[in-house]
């Protein structure tokens, strides 16, 4: 083998092994991207799913918007999370919601509190699980920030550009040629950049964990004594009309 084969064989060896460490490297990051979006799908699912039913569910039976804003201040939950005026006075959404409820109580006052509570229960369940999902998409996406971090500290496009180029390649006469190969080379890096995915909160709301209903109980049933007074003949009608149901 003559030396000029050679440096062809080496000029190909090591371009082949710079295009595979690059593109596997790459490949890895964006496949974990695409499961961070996924995932971020999924459970925005729970979100819009479960505790939005269950909101919707407690807006309805508080009715009046002061209430509403009572405890959503009890439960330190934004404001603007699932409400909307309309929710409490739409008939079409209290039918969807309401569908196939079961209650408990011997009393219909009784049964309007105890399913009040029990859409807290739920409530509070959902936003525990919504809770963990969301630190875990955290740390996913921390996780790809890094990668994505060493991938670019060991894959240099532009210097990667330049020095393939210099594999087997003749003196480039000029200082305009060599600052157009430059700007080539920094405008593929540019190119080639991997995005980082957005943070969670650009996707989803922050939740705050839910106070134990032990530790606001009074106040729960004092909002479910006022609201119950509140509401009209036709939607307690529902309460009156369930099988009782013994609290497990």
């Amino acid at each position: 083998m003559s030396i000029g084969d050679f440096e062809d064989y080496l000029s190909i060896e090591l371009k082949s092994e710079m295009a595979d460490s690059y593109f596997g490297f790459r490949k890895v990051i964006e496949e974990d991207s695409l499961e961070y979006n996924d995932k971020v799908r999924q459970y925005s699912f729970i979100l819009e799913k479960r505790i939005s039913f269950d909101l919707i569910r407690i807006y309805i039976l508080l009715h009046e918007e002061e209430l509403i804003n009572n405890f959503l201040d009890l439960c330190h939950i934004n404001k603007k999370l699932f409400y909307d005026p309309y929710l409490t006075e739409s008939e079409t959404i209290r039918a969807r919601v309401f569908e196939s409820v079961r209650m408990r109580g011997l009393t219909r006052q009784g049964r309007f509190q105890n399913f009040l509570v029990d859409c807290y229960d739920r409530l509070s369940l959902h936003v525990e699980s919504y809770r963990k999902k969301y630190k875990e998409l955290k740390e996913i996406r921390a996780d790809i920030v890094e990668e994505i971090s060493l991938f670019e500290k060991k894959h240099d496009v532009s210097a990667m550009m330049t020095f393939l180029h210099t594999l087997g390649a003749q003196p480039v006469a000029g200082h305009m040629a060599q600052g157009l190969e430059t700007g080539v080379s920094l405008a593929i890096a540019k190119k080639m950049k991997i995005d980082v995915p957005e943070d969670v909160e650009y996707h989803l709301p922050v939740l705050p964990q839910l106070p134990a209903y032990q530790d606001i109980k009074h106040e729960l049933i004092s909002l479910s004594e006022q609201a119950y007074r509140l509401q009209r003949e036709s939607f307690l009608v529902i309460f009156a009309n369930n099988f009782f149901k013994p609290r497990a």
